[in-house]
């Protein structure tokens, strides 16, 4: 299983639209692969938010371009709950490595 999140190459940020055209900047928290279920992963924060305490994140899969990096045109929808409780456990671990490197 080769799930070690991983910082995005050249990209940090992607602009998503919801239903009604609405559009926001999204920071890219980290990028990793599944072998379980073959697919990419991308986490996202938005943008305005970045300096608070409550991150509300979200998670989607991918796949990448030619240089491995998110785009933010095929970015497809979690709809798995094996597969968010997969996500979560990644990005719990994400989280108690970057308090490690915090302290």
């Amino acid at each position: 299983m080769n799930e070690n999140p991983q910082s995005p190459k050249d990209l940090d940020e992607v602009i998503l639209s919801d239903d009604q055209g609405n559009e926001e900047t999204y920071k890219i928290l980290f990028t990793f692969d599944s072998e379980d279920y073959g697919k990419s992963y991308v986490v996202l924060y938005p943008k305005d938010v970045e300096d608070s305490s409550e991150i509300e994140v979200q998670a989607f899969s991918f796949t990448p371009d030619e240089n491995g990096d998110v785009d933010a045109g095929e970015l497809d929808p979690i709809e798995d709950d094996e597969e968010w409780d997969m996500i979560q456990e990644v990005l719990n671990t994400f989280s108690s490595d970057d308090e490690e490197q915090d302290e």
